[in-house]
């Protein structure tokens, strides 16, 4: 397993006691993990530095490009590679086995990985979160953030993993919808500002995507075969959506609404 002293797995972090504990615990097997933390007030911190193998920084929250890129390049990581991971995210064994003995020994410059969709630890079967970039070579990883969150790109060879990681969020519900509120806004500047992602976004213009999205999920999840955990997942879907769907109505109306020294001056 030497090959995986090559690579430093960066974790972000933001009062997340309910899940950090089973992230960490997965990545004992690296030299070094670098934990970003944006001001948690739980046991986040205790829990993290009961590892030996993690590195405690704090840094306030702004945006999350800005976050990860002082995760890989402000933290003195000396490795060849980073694994992007938030602290939801946890490694299985069989993508450790092929990280090991595939992706390290071609020399790729990064790679894209699915995820398989938990909650409280019992995988839906299948969900709408898309594969995404998950480790490169610092110099290789490109951090944009054009939306809600931030997008990471190679520059250069690209490996798909064939293993998934996980995704199994336990944190409040209220967290859940405090974070949707916080997300919907940041989507609805992005959309407002003319960077458009095609017809899902045109989809979302017309308020047709809460009720979309929340079929697509139920069926993705297994449907009536994924129980409660897929109706519970359409819910989620459905509420970021239909958050965004009120932001985007309310600025045509706002832009509709004619102002008051108008109005004013038509009645002359």
């Amino acid at each position: 397993m030497s090959d995986l002293q090559r690579v430093t797995p960066v974790v972000l972090t933001a009062n997340e006691e309910a899940n950090v504990g089973r992230t960490l615990e997965a990545l004992q097997w690296a030299r070094r993990v670098v934990v970003v933390d944006s001001g948690s007030t739980d046991a986040t911190e205790r829990i993290a530095r009961g590892f030996a193998n993690v590195s405690w920084f704090s840094r306030s929250f702004d945006r999350h490009e800005r976050q990860w890129r002082f995760g890989v390049h402000e933290t003195g990581i000396d490795s060849d590679y980073v694994l992007a991971l938030d602290a939801d995210h946890q490694v299985p064994p069989a993508f450790l086995a092929e990280l090991n003995d595939q992706f390290l020994p071609g020399g790729f410059d990064g790679g894209v990985a699915g995820f398989d969709y938990a909650m409280e630890g019992r995988n839906l079967g299948g969900s709408l979160y898309p594969p995404r970039v998950v480790i490169a070579k610092r110099a290789a990883l490109g951090i944009t953030q054009p939306g809600h969150t931030q997008q990471f790109s190679i520059g250069g060879s690209t490996y798909r993993f064939r293993a998934r990681l996980v995704h199994d969020d336990r944190k409040p519900l209220e967290r859940f919808v405090q974070s949707q509120i916080r997300y919907s806004k940041l989507e609805a500047d992005r959309i407002l500002q003319g960077r458009s992602r095609g017809w899902v976004d045109r989809l979302r213009r017309a308020g047709l995507m809460p009720p979309i999205a929340a079929a697509l999920a139920y069926l993705r999840a297994r449907g009536p075969f994924g129980g409660a955990g897929a109706v519970r997942y359409a819910c989620e879907r459905a509420t970021f959506e239909c958050l965004l769907a009120m932001r985007l109505i309310a600025s045509e109306l706002d832009e509709a609404e004619p102002s008051a020294a108008a109005v004013a001056e038509h009645s002359r």
